[in-house]
């Protein structure tokens, strides 16, 4: 699983790439604007390092409603395991 954290400062640079993945994919009905671009971009141009930070966990997300079941599922045992707390909040 991804956990992105951005500075503040990075959001006016956001915006600009997102006004451009807009006017060229804007209208595709399936069309995503991914995290990682935001990465990739702003290592490219120079603007910065992004750090990684390990972790032994499983991924699991939902992208399409159909994925929603084996996600619950996934939760479910770790909540079973202990890993999760049955009460989130």
């Amino acid at each position: 699983m991804n956990f992105w954290c951005f500075d503040p400062s990075v959001f006016t640079f956001i915006e600009k790439i997102f006004k451009e993945f807009l006017a060229k994919s804007g209208q595709e009905s399936k069309s995503e604007f991914f995290i990682p671009i935001i990465g990739d971009r702003f290592i490219h141009e120079g603007r910065g390092q992004i750090k990684i930070i390990p972790t032994a966990s499983s991924w699991f997300g939902v992208t399409y409603k159909e994925d929603a079941p084996s996600v619950q599922e996934s939760i479910n045992r770790l909540v079973d395991s202990g890993t999760y707390p049955e009460k989130l909040y």
